[in-house]
């Protein structure tokens, strides 16, 4: 599907209430089918992702029912079963990364499989670890499908090199079924949602800075409230900051500190951004955000920085554009191993847009502040972030554009184009 996207004719005005976040959900629905009982999951995500996680458990014989139309009911006896057929984990890396180490540890064989885009991404990352811990798993040259057959595991120091949630997530999940504890280290501190659930569940699970560590646990069942997605929110932000005199409030956004890189690079940019009504949902720091237009100015964006905002840097990309000076993006090369090549695929469509931007081998560099010219079709790579990027994008383009494969946009966030059409008259 092709989506064809107009400058808006007046600024961005109004409050948008994020939808929930797709990293939290997958866990709620993941760690409640291992609590035996009944656990109510409010505000969970309904994008295409999360509900793969939804259906792989259930699946794995948990009972789940939607209570309404956003909250879900999951009830276990906190003993997974069998699976009859293959675990469709669709356009999910956090599905399948999560279950290959939750799977490790069970007392049966089962198969996690996934669509053309998640069987090219990389599974070594998660089969090396937990392996090391005495999993057993076949992959296709380290890609799905993969082929876990449940093993006795023992827990194992795990110092990795990436700075990965879905990795740490993977080898704490192995955690809580192996013999002994379970340390996870890595070089900078990665979204932390997991171990807040864990713990907030009642899991044996101790945190010191990029150092986690997990015993064999039960957990409990519990009514997990799920906050809005700074990733979601993220494309609002952008679209805040750059569409002349906006100014708008976005609602219910987690505000975890691993996930709010973007609002440290916005405020370095100059950005005017305002943190409102900040509070604490199970566990998670949540609050409104107010965005206006700004005079924005490019930044260097490195380090310890990347993994706290490693889905934003496509929209990133195209705030940059609008900002004086060089943006420097760098250390950022797993862009490459997500649902397309995500470095040459925002240099390469923006570049049609008129950006100044240019690939390097570990993020890119752009030179701004530039007027985007449009009246060109792009390419969305079957990618999502991607193609709301573009979208965003669109809204500062001279000319309108066509974003070929919009349609994915519906694996996160189905409810985008018509919450940002709510804001401005096109």
């Amino acid at each position: 599907m092709i989506k064809f996207v107009l400058r808006p004719q007046k600024s961005l005005k109004g409050f948008v209430t994020i939808p929930s976040d797709k990293s939290i959900s997958h866990r709620a629905v993941i760690f409640s089918s291992l609590a035996e009982g009944t656990s109510v999951i409010n505000n969970f995500s309904k994008g295409a992702d999360p509900m793969s996680s939804l259906a792989v458990c259930k699946a794995l014989g948990v009972q789940t029912e939607f209570r309404d139309e956003n909250s879900v009911v999951i009830t276990s006896s906190g003993i997974l079963k069998k699976p009859c057929v293959p675990l469709d984990c669709g356009n999910s890396g956090t599905t399948m990364r999560l279950m290959t180490g939750l799977l490790a540890g069970q007392n049966f064989e089962s198969v996690l499989t996934g669509d053309e885009s998640l069987s090219k991404r990389p599974m070594k990352r998660v089969i090396e670890p937990i392996s090391l811990m005495g999993a057993n798993i076949q992959a296709v040259n380290g890609h799905a499908p993969l082929k876990v057959s449940g093993n006795k595991l023992c827990g194992i120091d795990y110092v990795s090199k990436l700075a990965s949630a879905q990795v740490k997530s993977c080898v704490l999940l192995a955690g809580l079924f192996a013999e002994g504890h379970t340390r996870f280290t890595e070089p900078y501190l990665s979204r932390n949602h997991t171990e807040i659930m864990l713990k907030y569940m009642g899991a044996d699970i101790k945190t010191d800075g990029c150092n986690s560590m997990i015993k064999p646990s039960k957990l409990n069942p519990v009514e997990i409230d799920i906050c809005g997605d700074i990733s979601s929110a993220a494309f609002f932000i952008v679209a805040g900051l750059i569409v002349p005199d906006s100014d708008i409030i976005l609602k219910n956004v987690g505000l975890n500190p691993t996930r709010t890189g973007i609002i440290d690079i916005v405020k370095r940019m100059g950005g005017r951004l305002q943190i409102l009504d900040e509070t604490v949902k199970s566990g998670e720091f949540v609050g409104d955000i107010r965005v206006q237009y700004s005079d924005l100015k490019g930044c260097k964006i490195e380090k310890d920085l990347i993994p706290r905002l490693i889905d934003e840097l496509p929209v990133i990309a195209v705030l940059a554009t609008q900002a004086q000076g060089e943006t420097i993006v760098k250390n950022a090369e797993d862009l490459r191993n997500k649902e397309s090549d995500r470095i040459k695929a925002v240099v390469g469509e923006l570049a049609k847009l008129g950006a100044n931007i240019k690939e390097t081998p570990d993020g890119f560099v752009v030179c701004g502040k530039t007027s985007l010219t449009g009246g060109v079709q792009v390419e969305s790579y079957h990618d999502h972030r991607l193609a709301m990027s573009l979208y965003v994008a669109g809204l500062v383009c001279e000319k309108s554009i066509g974003i070929n494969g919009f349609e994915w946009v519906d694996i996160s966030f189905p409810e985008f184009e018509s919450l940002i059409s709510n804001l401005s008259e096109i």
